[in-house]
C-alpha cells in the first residue's frame, strides 16, 4: 500500500517543505491540483458536494501544477508526484506533452499524469474550448500523449487534433503512467484502459465495489496483466485493517486528506510537520 499526501489548498510558500517533509517520514507520493481560475459568476455544480456548491472560493492558491511539482522534485529523491486530477481536454495536448516529458526527465521518472474531464464549464469557455465534448477530446488527447511521449517522428489526424509529422525531444525514457480520476461509469472504462485510477473520496465498501468493477473492465479490455495502480481515498477515518483488506482487493495506494481537513484553512510548518509525523506512525507503518 503507497500513501499519497494531497496538497490542495495549501499555503503555496509551505508547499515546497511540505515535500520534504512527506519524504522525511515515510510518505511515498504528493498529490497537486488543478484549475485555471475562479469565476466572478461560478453557475458550473460542483460534482463532489450535496448542493454543489465547492468547498473553496477565489481566495483559494492553485499553483500551476506542473511547476509546483518540478519544484517539488527538485528538493526530494524518493517521492513521486501526481495531479488529482490534470484538466487535460481543457488543453492542447502538444503542450501537456513538453511540459510533462520535461518532468518525467528531470523528476527521474518520478511523476504521473492524473487526469479527469473537468466540471467547471467556465473555464472552457474562457479558453474557447468546446465543453459539451470534453470526454472524447479526453481521450483523443490521451492518445496524442502516448504517441508523442514514444519519440521519433509522429503525426497525428483526429477529430479534434492535427498535425503533421513532427518530433518532440526530449522523450520520457518510457511513457509518463496516465491515471484517470472520477467514479462515472464512463470514467471507470477510461481508467481501465489507461495505467491507474484516481478515487474522489468512498467508503470502503463503495471502494470495494469500484475495484471489483475495475478489475472486471481491465479483464474486458485486456489489460489485466498490465502495471495498474488504484488510489482509493477513503472518507473513513483511516484504519490499517480496513487498508489492508482493500489492498487485498486491488487497492495500491490511499490518500491521505489535505491539511485544510485535517488542521483547518491555515496552518504553520510545524503543525504539519505534527500532523504528517502522526499519520506515518498511526497509520502507514501499522499498515504495512
Amino acid at each position: 500500500m503507497k500513501f499519497w499526501q494531497a496538497v490542495s489548498f495549501t499555503e503555496p510558500d509551505q508547499l515546497v517543505e511540505v515535500a520534504k517533509m512527506a519524504e522525511e517520514v515515510g510518505f511515498d507520493g504528493i498529490l497537486v491540483s488543478d484549475h485555471l481560475f475562479f469565476p466572478l459568476l461560478l453557475e458550473s455544480k460542483y460534482p463532489y458536494t450535496p448542493d454543489g456548491v465547492p468547498g473553496f472560493t477565489a481566495e483559494t492558491p492553485w499553483p500551476e501544477p506542473f511547476s509546483l511539482v518540478a519544484a517539488m522534485s527538485a528538493v526530494t529523491r524518493r517521492l513521486r508526484f501526481a495531479t488529482m486530477v490534470y484538466i487535460l481536454p481543457l488543453r492542447h495536448p502538444l503542450e501537456v506533452a513538453k511540459a510533462t516529458a520535461t518532468l518525467d526527465v528531470l523528476s527521474g521518472g518520478r511523476f504521473v499524469l492524473g487526469v479527469g474531464a473537468g466540471w467547471m464549464k467556465e473555464e472552457f469557455d474562457q479558453l474557447g474550448v468546446d465543453f459539451r465534448t470534453r470526454g472524447a477530446r479526453l481521450d483523443e488527447s490521451i492518445a496524442v500523449l502516448r504517441a508523442l511521449w514514444a519519440g521519433g517522428m509522429v503525426e497525428h489526424h483526429g477529430r479534434f487534433f492535427d498535425f503533421p509529422r513532427l518530433q518532440m525531444s526530449p522523450a520520457p525514457a518510457k511513457p509518463v503512467p496516465i491515471y484517470v480520476g472520477g467514479a462515472s461509469p464512463v470514467a471507470l472504462r477510461r481508467a481501465a484502459r489507461c495505467d491507474g485510477w484516481l478515487g474522489n473520496g468512498s467508503d470502503p465498501a463503495e471502494a470495494s465495489r469500484i475495484l471489483g468493477e475495475l478489475a472486471r473492465l481491465r479483464r474486458e479490455a485486456g489489460r489485466e496483466r498490465l502495471p495498474f495502480e488504484a488510489v482509493v481515498p477513503l472518507t473513513t477515518p483511516p484504519d490499517p485493517d480496513v487498508l489492508r483488506r482493500l489492498e487485498d482487493q486491488g487497492a495500491h495506494g490511499t490518500v491521505s486528506y489535505p491539511f485544510l481537513y485535517t488542521l483547518g484553512p491555515t496552518s504553520t510548518l510545524a503543525q504539519k510537520r505534527r500532523y504528517l509525523e502522526g499519520y506515518a506512525e498511526s497509520v502507514i507503518r501499522k499498515a504495512r
